[in-house]
C-alpha cells in the first residue's frame, strides 16, 4: 500500500526565503488598511450625499475601529485552532462584501452596517497577520519581516487614503469603494497563491519571567494606543483640516497622496533599523510625529506651511505600526496571535478614539486647537516608551 503524502511543514527561513508570503503579507495588508481609512478622505463627500454632518460621517471610522477593539482578541482566541492561512482569505473576503455594500447603501444606517461587519473582518485578520508575518522568518529577523509588511500598511496609511480621495473627488465616493472591493479581492488570490501555510499556536514559555513579560507587553501597548489616538485626534479631520487653509478640493487628493508618499520613508527607516536599534528606532518615530503634528498646529491655517508640516508627520508615522508590533512581538508576553491581536485592539482604541476625540474638539474649540490635543498624546506615548525599557531595549536579545 503506498504511503500517504504527508504536506510539509512551513520551516522559518530568512527574508528573501520568506519574500514571496511577505509580499502577500504586505499587499493584503495595503487593502485591508485602505479599507478602514477609506473614509478619511471622502468624508466631504459621503456627508453631503447621505445628509449628515462631517462629525457623524466620522463615526464610519470610529464604529469599525471599536468593532476592532472589542472583538481582536476574543475573536483570536475563539478561532485558534483554526488555519491560520484560511482565517486570512476569509477576512479579505468579507472586506470585499463590506465595501461593496457600502457602494450601494442608499442610507448612512446601511452603510455604517457594512463598516461593522468589516470592522469585525479587521478584528481577525491583523491579529493573525502579525503573528503570521513573525512565523515565516527565524525568531531574529522579526523587526525586519514586520517592517516589510507593515510597508503595505504604510502605503495603506499615506497611499490608499489619497488615492481613494483622488478617485472619489474624481468619480463619486461610491465608485472608490468598489474599486476597493475589486482591490480585495486580487489580494486574497495573490494570497491564495503564493502565502505558505504556517502552524498557530506558540505560547511563551511559563516561567519566573513571565510576569516581567506580560507587563512589559502591557506598557508596550499602552504606547501604542496612544500613538494611534493622537494620531488619529487628527488624521481622521485632515481633509477638513486641509480645506479650511484655503486648499482647493480638487487638489486635495494629489496633496495627500504627495505628503503620504512621504510616509514610506519612515517605513523603510523602521525596516532597516528594527533588528539593529529598537528603541532609538521607537523614540525617533514619535519625535517626528509629535514634532510634525505640532508645528501643523503653529503653521495653520497657512497652506504651505500646514502641508510641510503634515509631510514632516507622515514621514514618522510611516514607521509607527512596525516599531510597536515588532516590540509586542519580542516581549513574547503571549503567543504571537495573542501579541498580534492585542496590538490591533489597542492601535484602533487609538483609531476609533482619535475620531471622537477630534470631532469633539473640531465641535468645540475649533480646527486651530486640534493639532495641539494630538500632539500632546503623542508626547504621552513618547514618556511610555522612554520609561519603559524592558519593552522598548536598546538592542534585541
Amino acid at each position: 500500500m503506498a504511503t500517504p503524502r504527508v504536506r510539509p511543514t512551513w520551516q522559518p527561513g530568512d527574508v528573501r526565503e520568506a519574500g514571496g508570503g511577505l509580499f502577500a503579507l504586505a499587499l493584503a495588508t495595503f487593502v485591508a488598511i485602505t479599507t478602514e481609512l477609506v473614509p478619511v478622505g471622502l468624508l466631504p463627500l459621503i456627508s453631503d450625499d447621505l445628509d449628515v454632518s462631517e462629525g457623524v460621517a466620522g463615526l464610519l471610522v470610529t464604529a469599525y475601529a471599536f468593532m476592532v477593539a472589542v472583538l481582536a482578541v476574543p475573536l483570536t482566541t475563539a478561532t485558534r485552532k483554526l488555519p491560520r492561512k484560511t482565517l486570512l482569505l476569509t477576512a479579505l473576503g468579507v472586506y470585499v462584501l463590506s465595501n461593496v455594500i457600502v457602494a450601494v447603501a442608499p442610507t448612512f444606517a446601511l452603510v455604517a452596517v457594512a463598516r461593522t461587519l468589516g470592522g469585525a473582518s479587521h478584528a481577525v485578520f491583523f491579529s493573525v497577520s502579525i503573528g503570521y508575518a513573525s512565523r515565516l522568518v527565524r525568531a531574529h529577523l522579526a523587526g525586519r519581516a514586520l517592517g516589510l509588511v507593515t510597508l503595505g500598511a504604510s502605503a495603506g496609511f499615506v497611499l490608499g487614503v489619497p488615492l481613494t480621495t483622488a478617485l472619489g473627488t474624481a468619480v463619486g465616493w461610491r465608485a472608490a469603494f468598489l474599486v476597493l472591493a475589486v482591490a480585495c479581492t486580487l489580494a486574497g488570490v495573490l494570497t491564495a497563491l503564493v502565502l505558505p501555510s504556517v502552524p498557530g499556536g506558540g505560547a511563551p514559555p511559563d516561567d519566573a519571567a513571565r510576569g516581567a513579560r506580560r507587563t512589559a507587553l502591557a506598557k508596550v501597548t499602552t504606547a501604542n494606543a496612544l500613538a494611534y489616538l493622537g494620531h488619529y485626534t487628527v488624521y481622521t479631520y485632515v481633509s477638513v483640516l486641509l480645506l479650511a487653509t484655503g486648499l482647493a478640493t480638487a487638489a486635495l487628493g494629489p496633496a495627500l497622496l504627495l505628503i503620504g508618499a512621504l510616509g514610506l520613508i519612515g517605513a523603510g527607516f523602521a525596516a532597516a533599523r528594527l533588528d539593529v536599534r529598537p528603541r532609538q528606532t521607537t523614540v525617533i518615530t514619535l519625535v517626528v510625529v509629535a514634532g510634525g503634528i505640532l508645528a501643523l498646529g503653529l503653521a495653520f491655517p497657512g497652506t504651505a506651511g500646514t502641508l510641510a508640516a503634515a509631510a514632516v508627520w507622515s514621514i514618522g508615522f510611516g514607521a509607527v505600526a512596525a516599531v510597536f508590533q515588532a516590540a509586542a512581538i519580542r516581549t513574547r508576553g503571549a503567543s504571537p496571535d495573542v501579541v498580534g491581536a492585542l496590538v490591533n485592539s489597542t492601535a484602533n482604541i487609538g483609531i476609533g478614539g482619535g475620531a471622537a476625540l477630534g470631532a469633539l474638539v473640531l465641535d468645540g474649540a475649533g480646527f486651530a486647537a486640534v493639532p495641539y490635543t494630538g500632539a500632546v498624546i503623542v508626547v504621552a506615548a513618547l514618556l511610555v516608551v522612554l520609561v519603559a525599557r524592558q519593552g522598548f531595549p536598546a538592542t534585541q536579545d
